[in-house]
Protein backbone atom coordinates (compact mmCIF):
# COMPACT_ATOMS: atom_id res chain seq x y z
CA UNK A 1 0.00 0.00 0.00
CA UNK A 2 1.29 3.15 -0.78
CA UNK A 3 1.63 5.94 2.02
CA UNK A 4 0.14 8.60 0.07
CA UNK A 5 -3.40 9.47 -1.31
CA UNK A 6 -3.29 10.97 -4.60
CA UNK A 7 -6.64 13.79 -4.82
CA UNK A 8 -8.45 15.68 -7.53
CA UNK A 9 -9.35 18.61 -6.03
CA UNK A 10 -11.40 21.32 -7.47
CA UNK A 11 -9.62 24.57 -7.67
CA UNK A 12 -11.96 26.67 -9.23
CA UNK A 13 -15.41 27.03 -10.73
CA UNK A 14 -15.50 26.38 -14.29
CA UNK A 15 -16.82 29.33 -16.43
CA UNK A 16 -18.03 27.17 -19.66
CA UNK A 17 -17.14 23.45 -20.46
CA UNK A 18 -14.40 22.21 -17.53
CA UNK A 19 -10.51 22.59 -18.05
CA UNK A 20 -7.76 20.96 -16.60
CA UNK A 21 -7.22 24.73 -14.89
CA UNK A 22 -9.94 23.89 -13.23
CA UNK A 23 -8.32 20.86 -11.38
CA UNK A 24 -5.36 20.47 -8.99
CA UNK A 25 -3.45 17.30 -8.38
CA UNK A 26 -2.50 17.12 -5.00
CA UNK A 27 -0.52 14.16 -2.85
CA UNK A 28 -1.82 14.19 0.41
CA UNK A 29 -1.34 11.83 3.37
CA UNK A 30 -2.54 8.04 3.57
CA UNK A 31 -6.04 9.27 5.42
CA UNK A 32 -6.90 7.40 8.62
CA UNK A 33 -10.02 5.36 9.38
CA UNK A 34 -10.56 6.11 12.94
CA UNK A 35 -12.75 4.54 14.76
CA UNK A 36 -15.16 2.36 13.31
CA UNK A 37 -14.22 3.40 10.30
CA UNK A 38 -13.29 1.79 6.86
CA UNK A 39 -10.48 2.80 4.50
CA UNK A 40 -11.13 1.59 0.72
CA UNK A 41 -8.68 2.26 -2.44
CA UNK A 42 -10.95 3.28 -5.14
CA UNK A 43 -10.95 1.02 -8.27
CA UNK A 44 -14.00 2.43 -10.45
CA UNK A 45 -15.06 5.95 -10.49
CA UNK A 46 -18.17 7.59 -12.04
CA UNK A 47 -17.64 10.26 -14.56
CA UNK A 48 -21.19 11.44 -14.85
CA UNK A 49 -23.03 14.67 -15.98
CA UNK A 50 -24.58 15.59 -12.42
CA UNK A 51 -20.48 16.36 -11.41
CA UNK A 52 -20.96 19.44 -13.35
CA UNK A 53 -23.69 20.92 -11.64
CA UNK A 54 -21.72 19.88 -8.31
CA UNK A 55 -18.80 22.47 -10.17
CA UNK A 56 -20.94 25.36 -9.98
CA UNK A 57 -22.03 27.37 -6.84
CA UNK A 58 -25.55 27.41 -7.70
CA UNK A 59 -28.38 26.28 -6.00
CA UNK A 60 -29.15 22.72 -6.95
CA UNK A 61 -30.77 19.49 -5.55
CA UNK A 62 -27.19 18.86 -4.31
CA UNK A 63 -24.56 20.68 -2.43
CA UNK A 64 -21.67 21.98 -4.49
CA UNK A 65 -18.25 20.61 -4.05
CA UNK A 66 -16.50 23.47 -2.32
CA UNK A 67 -13.56 24.91 -3.94
CA UNK A 68 -10.32 23.13 -3.21
CA UNK A 69 -12.73 20.68 -2.09
CA UNK A 70 -12.25 16.87 -3.31
CA UNK A 71 -14.45 16.48 -6.28
CA UNK A 72 -17.06 14.69 -6.14
CA UNK A 73 -17.93 11.27 -7.38
CA UNK A 74 -19.16 7.45 -6.54
CA UNK A 75 -16.61 4.63 -6.24
CA UNK A 76 -16.13 1.06 -6.63
CA UNK A 77 -13.49 0.32 -4.08
CA UNK A 78 -11.84 -2.56 -2.36
CA UNK A 79 -11.54 -2.25 1.40
CA UNK A 80 -7.47 -2.15 2.64
CA UNK A 81 -7.88 -1.59 6.76
CA UNK A 82 -11.26 -1.90 8.41
CA UNK A 83 -11.90 -0.87 12.38
CA UNK A 84 -15.85 -2.34 11.49
CA UNK A 85 -16.63 -6.03 12.06
CA UNK A 86 -19.31 -5.71 9.19
CA UNK A 87 -16.04 -5.07 6.28
CA UNK A 88 -12.91 -7.22 6.14
CA UNK A 89 -9.56 -6.35 4.28
CA UNK A 90 -10.92 -7.57 0.46
CA UNK A 91 -14.26 -6.66 1.16
CA UNK A 92 -15.34 -5.22 -2.26
CA UNK A 93 -17.57 -1.51 -1.86
CA UNK A 94 -19.66 1.22 -3.45
CA UNK A 95 -20.03 4.63 -1.75
CA UNK A 96 -19.02 8.31 -2.13
CA UNK A 97 -15.78 9.32 -1.62
CA UNK A 98 -14.83 11.14 -4.67
CA UNK A 99 -11.68 11.79 -7.33
CA UNK A 100 -9.22 10.11 -5.22
CA UNK A 101 -7.14 6.80 -4.41
CA UNK A 102 -7.98 5.86 -1.06
CA UNK A 103 -10.70 7.36 1.33
CA UNK A 104 -12.19 6.39 4.33
CA UNK A 105 -15.79 6.40 5.10
CA UNK A 106 -18.19 4.72 8.18
CA UNK A 107 -19.57 1.37 7.66
CA UNK A 108 -23.12 3.25 7.13
CA UNK A 109 -22.24 4.93 3.68
CA UNK A 110 -20.84 1.77 2.57
CA UNK A 111 -22.59 -0.96 0.69
CA UNK A 112 -20.63 -4.48 0.33
CA UNK A 113 -20.44 -5.88 -3.16
CA UNK A 114 -20.48 -9.84 -4.51
CA UNK A 115 -18.11 -9.69 -7.81
CA UNK A 116 -19.03 -13.54 -8.28
CA UNK A 117 -22.87 -11.75 -8.58
CA UNK A 118 -21.94 -9.09 -11.71
CA UNK A 119 -18.80 -7.30 -12.57
CA UNK A 120 -17.58 -4.52 -10.15
CA UNK A 121 -18.21 -1.78 -12.41
CA UNK A 122 -21.92 -2.50 -13.02
CA UNK A 123 -22.57 -0.62 -9.32
CA UNK A 124 -21.86 2.31 -11.18
CA UNK A 125 -24.08 1.81 -13.82
CA UNK A 126 -26.56 -0.74 -14.64
CA UNK A 127 -27.21 -2.01 -11.33
CA UNK A 128 -26.49 1.34 -9.62
CA UNK A 129 -28.25 4.60 -9.87
CA UNK A 130 -28.91 5.40 -13.05
CA UNK A 131 -29.99 2.08 -13.83
CA UNK A 132 -32.23 1.80 -11.01
CA UNK A 133 -33.51 5.62 -12.01
CA UNK A 134 -34.08 3.99 -15.92
CA UNK A 135 -35.83 1.72 -14.63
CA UNK A 136 -38.11 3.23 -12.37
CA UNK A 137 -38.54 6.45 -14.08
CA UNK A 138 -39.61 3.48 -17.62
CA UNK A 139 -41.55 1.27 -15.24
CA UNK A 140 -43.30 3.01 -12.42
CA UNK A 141 -43.67 6.56 -14.21
CA UNK A 142 -43.40 6.02 -17.85
CA UNK A 143 -45.16 2.85 -18.30
CA UNK A 144 -44.68 1.97 -21.99
CA UNK A 145 -47.23 -0.11 -23.16
CA UNK A 146 -46.61 -2.89 -25.83
CA UNK A 147 -46.52 -1.21 -29.69
CA UNK A 148 -45.17 1.92 -28.05
CA UNK A 149 -41.88 3.83 -28.66
CA UNK A 150 -39.67 5.04 -26.33
CA UNK A 151 -37.26 7.69 -27.44
CA UNK A 152 -34.01 8.26 -24.89
CA UNK A 153 -32.34 11.55 -25.23
CA UNK A 154 -28.36 11.43 -25.18
CA UNK A 155 -29.29 14.38 -22.79
CA UNK A 156 -30.27 11.95 -20.08
CA UNK A 157 -26.81 11.27 -19.37
CA UNK A 158 -26.17 8.16 -17.49
CA UNK A 159 -29.76 7.55 -17.14
CA UNK A 160 -30.13 7.13 -20.53
CA UNK A 161 -26.91 4.54 -21.01
CA UNK A 162 -28.72 2.37 -18.40
CA UNK A 163 -31.80 2.53 -20.77
CA UNK A 164 -30.62 -0.58 -23.15
CA UNK A 165 -30.91 -3.05 -19.84
CA UNK A 166 -34.16 -1.74 -19.24
CA UNK A 167 -36.94 -3.56 -21.01
CA UNK A 168 -40.40 -3.30 -20.12
CA UNK A 169 -43.68 -4.86 -21.23
CA UNK A 170 -42.51 -5.10 -24.72
CA UNK A 171 -42.25 -1.52 -25.91
CA UNK A 172 -39.45 -0.63 -27.94
CA UNK A 173 -36.62 1.69 -26.53
CA UNK A 174 -34.72 3.76 -28.69
CA UNK A 175 -31.34 6.66 -28.16
CA UNK A 176 -31.34 9.40 -29.49
CA UNK A 177 -28.48 12.14 -29.90
CA UNK A 178 -30.72 15.30 -30.19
Amino acid sequence: MENRNRQVLLKRRPTGAPTTEDFEIADRPMPDPGDGGVLVRGIYLSLDPYMRGRMSAARSYARPVDVGAVMEGRVVGQVVRSLDPSFREGDYVLGGYGWQLYSTASAQDLAKLDPAEAPLSTALGVLGMPGLTAYVGLSEIGRPQRGETVVVSAASGAVGAARSSVSSQGAKVRASSA
